[in-house]
């Protein structure tokens, strides 16, 4: 990790969490270092909690980054990530195969190879960033 505070110039802080309540303590200490930014992990757990996510992310304006779409269709400011449909198209393809009697060591290995860049401009601007146009433009989806 410090080779990265070297190299990009700025501090990284790591912050766990494992339950709802210790998220609430992971943002409280996020404003006391003043963190520009957060990115959460892509992590079921953190998934699983969408609403909280982001109504603390607005809660103390915190530019953030998520892992999948949901996230700010809920209302985060911009998601990088794969597309969970094609992820559970992928499951489902691979269980009726299982199903119809193939063994799942002769499956090949599927991948999942749609990444998607989602901005809401609306959150954004609501937590005071401007998006640069070519950042914009390249988006798969802008919410306006």
């Amino acid at each position: 990790m410090l080779a990265a505070n070297q190299i990009i110039g700025v501090e990284i802080h790591i912050l766990h969490a494992g339950t709802e309540a210790e998220i609430d303590v992971a943002f409280a200490k996020l404003a006391r270092t003043r963190a520009g930014a957060l990115i959460v992990n892509a992590d079921y757990f953190f998934s699983s909690r969408i609403s909280q996510l982001v109504a603390l992310v607005a809660l103390y304006a915190v530019p953030t980054l998520y892992p999948i779409r949901e996230f700010h269709v809920a209302g985060g400011p911009m998601s990088y990530g794969y597309d969970l449909t094609e992820g559970y198209r992928l499951i489902g393809t691979q269980v009726a195969h299982i199903l119809k009697g193939e063994k799942p060591a002769d499956l090949p290995v599927m991948e999942l190879s749609k990444i998607e860049l989602v901005i809401n401009v609306k959150t954004a601007k609501a937590l005071g960033l401007t998006m640069p146009a070519t950042l914009l433009a390249s988006a798969n989806e802008v919410i306006e």
